[in-house]
């Protein structure tokens, strides 16, 4: 059975027992601070768990794009080493908010396995949780009785806490589990070994392949439990593992889900991928297997990300994007000997594949391909960095093993990864510190967990019920009561309050835009609001401090100031989006945004960078539309297939209703949760202060509106006005600056000839002073120079004489310089290295430095040690 077919099967049979289908959600979360990634298939419903909405429908299902490397869930370093774990996964799920229960999920699952499926039942063993005395919760007598009906007892299994009792994290709602494993062994191993005593033993032919979770429970922040005031059904399949199954293979990378990708990566490197099935293979094969197997996994995960918004950086979500594609392009590097960008060529091959039921990656599949040959060209320069970097330890080795610390620093800081440095030392006859790498990385980890770590007590609820609404659109002041407080406690930002208000006019952070900051006011106190956010479908007000009486009747007023300057930004941002695409293309869409009250920065999809003739048209353009005076059309509560056909811009990456919110000024059209002016003309003016990459195929312009534009206009006409006065105030001030700029270029060329006569009469008198010493001609002497034309004389010097040795020191703005050049024939014959005589010769002017076996340069702090630094260069070949 292909896997198109498996997925859809799943869906036809939930959508024929009354459920709703719905797509998923992106694989990038945007509105849960809690979590970077949806790491499974209830991350998008945590909102109906908690009791903070109403789902569209009491059951659903879906399958859900999931990532899971990062914090509890993490299978990175298990990806290509075993065959049934992967960093995207997909997630098929049926979900019941307060409907069915632990019968109909479980008889239903069992009919799926075996009725539609056909999975024989005798593969089967399913698990119930054996009860916990720590949490007094008893054994599920009710799912034992259920399964009883299905399958034979001793193929049941009784499973513990931490087996089969779910919960998606340390608070929160929670409940024992029921699994269902599959035995994929063949009959000759089953005979031998019963498949009950390897379930849970990670057996890769034993696996789970479906988790029934019965939420009855809330998690508190004391570690204690108490009933959900409804009861839910959360089920979790997973589909490569069932594509394994229904297609009789041992390995998910034996399934259709990886075979076209695999096939494209032996076809580009013309090494073969060995299946699963395939017994006693060399270790040199193996290697080769799990390069794959990494590439193939990572791709996925990385595409799909990417895809939906989430671009490759340096820090949170981008930072773990960039690392696992760091992975693979290392694992094909090392064992695939792949030396360009390759990976991004599989990208077609996945857009192909999954397109049909994830049109985004079709979409997306050119800034997908881009983005990811950017990514991988730029890594490969820092492997060859590393590879430099590594010569440089090596050679400030003594003895056969490197320092533990050096290789966590080409780690940490260059992101050289350590298997890949102990296997060129191993190469070299080195080995490194594992121990110190390991307290060195254990220290990382503590410090940034100590950075992230937050305690968030549990909710004290005043007012019971989904009573929470936003009247922001309309209002900016409004009479409030406090529904819900709790106390949470960071490293980062120490004890802050989070408050929940029952009609609230504060804006929550979202789609860009920054939350509103303001007050809370009763008749005895002032509460300041620092931030606001939103967390499954509750707006919290962030305060350093509660009210005295929190029963009190408040009065909530936004910062008008800071909204009205944010409104300006976020206005700007959709007419400046509709003048890009009028302007480069339809091609341009957004891929990022920040709107605050100081400025508004903007990410886009386009292949060049935007001249400056284009910028002038985009400005023109976006202050047209705010000297047009457009009132602002708002559709607030719009079917989003209506919004579409009138023409509204959807984002990739979004995760929208079936009723969506759509902005209009005249021909901007954009479904926006956001705040906007109601008149252009409020916007006054619009100006671009920046434009650059940000990533392959994509730009970044930031721009300012408003107040801030005064602001820009005043400091130049302040700065002119200095130039002038500095100038002697000429009355035409382009031509003196023309007169000066040829004056200097003058000048230039006439210090530039007096340099290089100046450096050709010292380079012949020093020639006079080489000393041989032990078959090398030595030279160690401070000069009078730049330190360019310092270095440019060490080099020819050494140049000039068969077997030189040159230290050459001088100062340049009162800060020492040192150079060593050391003839290639002394490199091989006497094993003597410029990095690192400038690496101890820069201990005494206080600096550092490197360079080439033959060439190496260094700067310091300390003037006075230059006498002592040439002295001391004479031992090196002595």
């Amino acid at each position: 059975m292909k896997s198109q077919d498996v997925r859809k099967q799943f869906l036809d049979f939930f959508k024929s027992n009354g459920h709703l289908i719905v797509p998923s959600a992106p694989i990038v979360l945007k509105d849960d601070p809690t979590l970077m990634f949806n790491n499974s298939g209830m991350a998008q419903f945590k909102e109906y768990f908690l009791g903070n909405g109403t789902p569209k429908s009491p059951r659903i299902a879906d399958t859900q794009k999931c990532l899971r490397v990062s914090g509890k869930h993490n299978d990175l370093e298990d990806v290509g080493f075993d065959t049934y774990h992967h960093t995207m996964f997909e997630m098929l799920g049926n979900w019941s908010f307060g409907d069915y229960f632990k019968k109909e999920a479980i008889n239903w699952a069992w009919q799926l396995l075996t009725e539609v499926y056909k999975i024989p039942k005798e593969n089967l063993y399913v698990s119930v949780f054996e009860g916990s005395k720590e949490d007094n919760v008893p054994f599920d007598q009710e799912a034992w009785d259920i399964w009883k009906t299905l399958i034979d007892e001793d193929r049941i299994i009784l499973g513990n806490k931490k087996d089969n009792f779910w919960e998606m994290g340390d608070q929160g709602p929670c409940g024992p589990c029921s699994e269902i494993h599959v035995d994929l062994r063949p009959e000759s191993e089953k005979t031998i070994v019963s498949g009950k005593s390897l379930v849970n033993n990670d057996h890769p032919q034993v696996v789970e392949i479906w988790n029934n979770v019965f939420m009855e429970f809330n998690r508190k922040a004391d570690g204690s439990l108490e009933k959900l005031p409804a009861q839910h059904v959360d089920t979790g399949m997973g589909f490569e593992r069932l594509c394994m199954a229904l297609q009789g293979k041992t390995s998910n990378y034996d399934t259709d889900v990886f075979t076209p990708l695999i096939e494209k990566v032996e076809q580009i490197t013309g090494l073969k991928y060995t299946s699963d099935e395939v017994k006693n293979i060399s270790e040199e094969q193996n290697k080769t297997n799990i390069a794959i197997r990494v590439v193939v996994d990572h791709v996925r995960a990385v595409a799909f990300a990417i895809a939906d918004g989430q671009l490759p950086s340096n820090t949170g979500a981008g930072y773990v994007i960039r690392r696992i594609l760091r992975r693979a392009i290392r694992y094909g590097f090392t064992f695939l000997n792949t030396k360009e960008p390759f990976i991004n060529k599989l990208v077609e091959v996945l857009a192909n594949q999954m397109g049909e039921f994830f049109p985004e990656i079709k979409s997306q599949q050119q800034l997908v391909t881009n983005v990811i040959r950017e990514e991988e060209a730029s890594f490969l320069r820092t492997l060859d960095q590393g590879l430099q970097l590594l010569d440089n330890v090596i050679a400030q080795t003594s003895g056969s093993e490197v320092s533990g610390a050096k290789v966590f620093e080409l780690y940490d800081t260059f992101g050289f990864p350590k298997d890949l440095t102990a296997l060129i030392l191993k190469e070299k006859g080195f080995s490194y510190n594992e121990e110190e790498f390991e307290v060195e990385l254990q220290k990382q980890k503590t410090r940034s967990r100590a950075a992230s770590e937050v305690s968030t007590e549990d909710w004290s609820v005043l007012i019971p019920g989904n009573v929470e609404t936003f009247v922001g659109y309309d209002k900016t002041e409004n009479e409030v009561k406090i529904t819900r407080i709790r106390k949470v406690d960071s490293k980062k930002d120490g004890i802050l309050y989070q408050i929940v208000l029952d009609n609230t006019p504060f804006y929550p952070e979202g789609g860009g835009q920054v939350g509103d900051k303001g007050t809370l006011v009763s008749a005895n106190e002032t509460i300041e609001i620092i931030d606001t956010k939103k967390e499954n479908n509750l707006i919290l007000h962030f305060a350093k401090q509660l009210p005295e009486n929190i029963e009190a009747g408040f009065v909530a007023k936004v910062n008008n100031d800071l909204r009205g300057s944010t409104s300006k930004n976020h206005s700007a941002t959709h007419l400046m989006h509709l003048a890009l695409r009028n302007l480069l293309g339809t091609h341009v869409e957004q891929k990022g945004s920040l709107v605050n009250p100081n400025y508004l920065r903007f990410d886009f999809s386009h292949f060049s960078k935007v001249s400056d003739e284009e910028l002038r048209q985009v400005e023109a353009s976006v202050n047209a539309q705010i000297e047009a005076q457009l009132q602002l059309v708002e559709h607030r509560n719009i079917p989003i297939k209506e919004a579409l056909d009138k023409g509204a811009m959807a984002l990739f990456g979004e995760k929208y209703g079936d009723n969506v919110r759509m902005i209009e000024f005249g021909d901007s059209k954009e479904l926006c949760g956001g705040i906007h002016v109601k008149n252009t003309a409020e916007i006054w003016h619009f100006k671009i202060i920046s434009e650059g990459a940000v990533a392959a195929g994509i730009r970044r312009i930031e721009a300012i509106t408003g107040d801030a534009v005064k602001d820009f206009y005043q400091n130049q006409e302040n700065t002119l006005a200095e130039i002038k006065e500095t100038l002697k105030n000429p009355q035409d001030i382009l031509k003196s600056v023309a007169s000066l700029q040829d004056d200097n270029a003058k000048l230039k060329k006439q210090i530039e000839q007096l340099l290089k006569e100046k450096v050709g009469a010292l380079k012949s008198e020093l020639e006079k002073d080489f000393q041989e010493i032990n078959g090398v001609n030595f030279l160690a002497k401070k000069v009078d120079l730049s330190m360019a034309s310092t270095k440019d004389l060490a080099s020819a010097l050494g140049s000039s004489k068969a077997d030189s040795f040159v230290v050459l020191a001088s100062i340049e703005d009162g800060l020492p310089n040192i150079h060593c050049y050391i003839a290639k024939e002394l490199v091989a014959s006497k094993s003597l290295n410029a990095n690192a005589v400038i690496k101890e010769l820069g201990k005494y002017i206080e600096g550092n430095g490197g360079g080439q076996p033959f060439f190496a340069s260094g700067k310091g702090k300390n003037t006075a040690g230059i006498a002592e630094a040439l002295a001391k260069a004479v031992e090196f070949v002595k």
